[in-house]
Parts: C-alpha cells; structure tokens; sequence
C-alpha cells in the first residue's frame, strides 16, 4: 500500500456501498478559498472531497470491521486522492484496523490510565483474556469517572459503544450536584430529557439565540467581552478576543467545536454533549451569528457514540424545526453544523491539528502563525471552541456580561467544570465557582478515600501537587503563581497505597504514544523520557548505569528541548507531571 497508484485490490460490494453512500450523503462541495491562479481541475477538484476521507474511513471500518487494501482503493479512486496517502491517514488513529483481523468477533478495548490504572485495569485485562475476550488496551476513554472504562468495536456494528451502553442502555450521569438551581452549566443534566428538543425549549432553551438576534454581532462580542470568558480547555485564551477577529475577516468563515476531549481523566464535555447537546447546538449557531460564519463543525472524539448519537438527533431536530439551516428563526441568518467523528487521535485535541483532520490529512500540528482567526479549517477564518466554553456564552447572552463576571474572580469569571476521579468518595463531574479550594472541591467530592498522598491537576499534561497545597485556589492566575495549570478541569486523587512510579511511567508511555512523530524534540524526547522511567530501579542514582550524568539531569535535559522546540503543546506538556512527580517524590528510586 505504498504505491501513489490504484493498486488490483477491489472492494467488496458493501465496501464500495459504504463509501458511495458516505459522498452521496453530502450536499455540495465545500467551498475553499478562491485565488486568481486557482483551476477547479485536478487537485484543486479533489480537494473539494477530500474532507470526507475521514467519515469514509469510518464507513469502510464500520461495514468490514477493517479498512481493507480494496476499500481504500475504491475510496482514493472516488475522493481522488493517492491511495498512499489515504493508507497514510487511515494508519494515523487507533480505532482504525488496516490489517485483517482474521476474525469477525468484537475487540473489546481497555482502558489502562491512570483512573483505570490504579481501579484494576491489567487484572480486568488478564481476566477477560482468560475468558477468550479479544481484549486490546486503550488509552483513556473518557470514562474516568466510571472505571474500569471499556468498549466494544467490532464488524458490522453501527459504531463502537461502551459496555455499561451495550448491557443495558445509557448509565445516569456521574453528576452528584444534578438538580442544584445554582448551577449554571449543569442545570439541565439529569433533569430535561436530553433527547426532546421540547423539552430543552421548555426549560429555557433558544432564549440565547433569541437575545443575539436582537443584540446583534457585535453586541453579542461585546457582552462576551464584558464577561471575561475565557477559553475551558486548557489555554485560557479571551474568547471575545477570538470571535472578534473571526468577525473583522471577510469571506467564508467557519466554527468548529472541539470535542475531541481526550486528556486523560476528562469527561466533562462528554457529559455535556451527552445530557444537553441543545445548548451546544445553541451555542455554536450563536457563535456563528456574532462571527458572520455560516459553516459549523462538531469534531467528536471517536470513543463517545452516544454523545454522538444524542448530538446528531439534536441537529436534525434543531434543523427540522428551523432552528438551523436557511434563514434561522425567520431571521436573514444562515447556519448549518455537521459532526465529524475522530478515530482516537490524543494529538487532534490540538486545533490545527484538529483542522488537519477534518480536511481529510494526518491530524498533525501546523506551525502557527499564521492563527486559525485567519487561516483555521481550509485555510479560512475560524472560530474554534470547546462545548463547556460554548455552553457559558448562553449565560452571558441571556443574563448579560457584567452579571456572568460577578462570579469568580476578577482574573476567573464565572463557573468550571472539574471532573473528578480516582480516591475520591463520590467521583463525577462538579460546578464550582472559580476561586474555590482544591480542599474544598475534594470535600464536595465527599472527600479524599484513604490516605490522600497526591493529586494530579490537569490531567497527564498536568501536575501532581501534594496533600499540603489543598488550599490552593482553583483560578487561572491561582494555578499560573503555583506554576501550575487548571488545564482542562482533571482532579485525580491517589492514595498511599497507589503504585505512583508505574502511573507515572504509564503517563510517560501515553505521551510516546500519541506524539505524532512530527517534530525531532517531542518524536525522540517522549520516547527517551519513557525508556528512562520503564527502566524501573535499574541503574537509578549518581553515575549507578556508569554516566556521570543522572537520570533526574537527562529527564531535565529532554524537559527542556521538549518544551523550548515542540511545535505544539502536546511536546510542551508531555514531561510536566513526570517532573512534578520528582519533586514530590513520587517516583520510587529516583529523587530530585
């Protein structure tokens, strides 16, 4: 399958049927930016199509149970691209199969981080292998809250679902705060029926969207503005700041939600697109209206089939009644989104590469500048948000900016969502306003179970900070004088009885799995990071494996050209928590 040229493997009739359908599905090219050396012939021609390879690897993987060396032919033959290059793309994510499994069984997927890790993930692996299981470990499922996550994916099978899902139907939110009248993001969860657009309407749903019609774009940035919001999955970055330069653009523009959450011990948008997918629907066609685009995206991480399923309901209900699509709510507005799942790619929660995805290529970084304000999904003005950012906007439409910033803190507005696992009583997702204590939030959680010995802060890009730091604000600038970070809203307790040396060195495997190989710092670094700790106690110590040189100078040697050369926050990030690790000692056999 290296071969630029359509090879003599066909495909099978329903391959093809799958294929065929996935483009007759689609209504019209997209339309991507125009230059006076631009010809619609040849490759300008098939790049139109080249943004349904990724739903057309999904089709091939659904119908086969593998994407066979005959359904990729047929696919680079009908959305002309090399078939190498298509292969190239298929073997970039996990869930996809491009060998033939030589079964028609289901592969049941594990989870083996660290949630799942110290809850018994190997003795659930070694068990259901002894039962002639084909077992296969994953990295994080987004399920942390409900370990030891797993799911199925097998031939024939609609999408792959998690267990507790194919044994009985959808498990009740983790949501121990659900029916509190304080909250302002899960208010809905585990009270309005997230499959009714009624009933969403019925509880206050679409009044948003109401209000920023009268508001108008830039009042509508401007309320954003007065907010403080800022960006809920790790950045932080003004969101007004953001849509405001969407907005000044000319041309087609786009918005794409980015909920592909893949951090290890997050499960919040999950949660949100799961029990309240209206209001992210809501959301995004604000943020279209107020940026002047017309194109919206959902990216959907690959593991979550019922928020997908729960989303895609939503858009057609939301469509039928005239709430997306031409002229919105009798308005001049024109907005439409189309969800787009990912195949298990860490590396796509980074936003260019998130837009490499989506345009049908390997889901590797782009150097930035230039910005996705100006050059985001085919290279045009985009607005890219994730759904617990999206969901604020609708508060601060409908209450006003001033009112959503007079909660929090004058750096932090209003609320956040923090997912909370491991040691903790009662683990799930929780509300809080920004300035509450991490001791607090863990005490709302009903408190650390067993000795509390550490907690990681922001997930495997995170930090472990010890039981003497449980007074630390939970704020952006909190975090940032901590030298911390809030990332994506992850608090996972340990206990004195958890193996922290082999969670540490299963997060230093993560990262040498899911970098993307494109840079040297973050494709050799992450690898030589994880030798080291793999090691285990062989060879730690002041010149014990006969260098003069410690591991501890080496760890920080590849920190350091990690984070100074990495081209994107995946190379930033991927020694954080191991460093964070030593200087706890954490890490059996090997000190500061």
């Amino acid at each position: 399958m290296t071969d630029v040229h359509i090879g003599t493997d066909r495909p099978t009739p329903a391959e093809a049927a799958a294929v065929d359908g996935v483009v007759d599905a689609t209504i019209g090219p997209v339309v991507v930016r125009r230059s006076e050396r631009l010809v619609l012939g040849g490759s300008a021609r098939r790049n139109e199509r080249r943004h349904l390879l990724l739903p057309a690897l999904h089709a091939l993987q659904r119908t086969a149970g593998w994407i066979s060396p005959g359904g990729i032919n047929h696919l680079a033959d009908v959305l002309g691209v090399p078939p190498a290059e298509a292969y190239g793309v298929a073997t970039f994510y996990d869930l996809f199969v491009t060998e033939d499994p030589g079964h028609e069984r289901d592969v049941l997927h594990v989870c083996v981080d660290a949630a799942c890790q110290i809850a018994g993930s190997a003795e659930v692996i070694a068990g259901l292998a002894g039962g002639g299981e084909i077992v296969r470990e994953s990295p994080c499922l987004g399920q942390c809250e409900r370990p030891v996550a797993q799911f199925l994916q097998g031939r024939g099978k609609a999408d792959a679902v998690p267990v507790d899902i194919a044994d009985g139907g959808p498990p009740a939110p983790l949501v121990p705060q659900a029916g509190d009248p304080r909250l302002r993001l899960l208010s809905r969860v585990g009270t309005v029926d997230p499959t009714e657009l009624s009933a969403y309407v019925n509880s206050g749903g679409y009044k948003a969207l109401a209000k920023a019609f009268t508001l108008g774009p830039d009042g509508v940035i401007d309320e954003i503005d007065a907010s403080g919001l800022m960006g809920r999955g790790g950045a932080a970055f003004p969101t007004a700041v953001k849509w405001r330069a969407v907005a000044g653009e000319a041309g087609t523009k786009h918005v794409v939600v980015n909920a592909d959450e893949s951090e290890p011990g997050t499960f919040k948008d999950r949660i949100l697109m799961e029990n309240d997918p209206f209001a992210v629907i809501e959301a995004a066609t604000i943020a279209g209206f107020a940026t002047g685009a017309s194109n919206g995206w959902i990216y959907i991480r690959g593991e979550y089939p019922l928020a997908t399923e729960r989303l895609a309901a939503a858009i057609d209900q939301a469509r039928e009644a005239g709430f997306l699509g031409e002229r919105i709510a009798r308005s001049s507005f024109t907005f439409d989104l189309e969800i787009r799942r990912g195949a298990g790619a860490y590396i796509c929660g980074e936003e260019t590469a998130l837009f490499n995805s989506l345009e049908g290529f390997r889901g590797e970084p782009r150097q930035k500048p230039p910005f996705p304000t100006t050059n985001g999904l085919f290279h045009q003005p985009t607005v890219i948000n994730n759904p617990e950012t999206l969901a604020n906007v609708l508060d601060i439409v409908t209450g006003g900016g001033a009112a959503f910033a007079s909660v929090g803190t004058e750096g932090s507005t209003g609320t956040k969502l923090f997912c909370l696992s491991g040691r903790v009583a009662k683990p799930g997702l929780y509300e809080v306003p920004f300035g509450a204590t991490l001791g607090e939030l863990l005490d709302l959680a009903g408190g650390a179970v067993g000795h509390l010995r550490a907690v990681l802060l922001g997930g495997a890009a995170g930090s472990f900070v010890g039981p003497d730091q449980l007074d630390l604000p939970l704020t952006f600038e909190g975090s940032r004088a901590a030298g911390l970070s809030l990332g994506s809203g992850v608090v996972m307790a340990f206990d004195a009885g958890d193996d922290l040396t082999a969670v540490v060195t299963r997060i230093a495997e993560f990262f040498r799995h899911e970098s993307c190989g494109q840079c040297v710092p973050c494709r050799v670094g992450t690898i030589r990071q994880h030798e080291l700790l793999a090691a285990g106690g062989t060879g730690w110590g002041n010149g014990s494996n006969g260098s003069s040189v410690t591991p501890v100078a080496l760890l920080d040697e590849m920190d350091r050209a990690m984070k100074d050369a990495s081209i994107c926050g995946l190379g930033h990030t991927a020694s954080t928590a191991v460093r964070s690790a030593i200087d706890l000692g954490l890490i059996e056999g090997l000190n500061p």
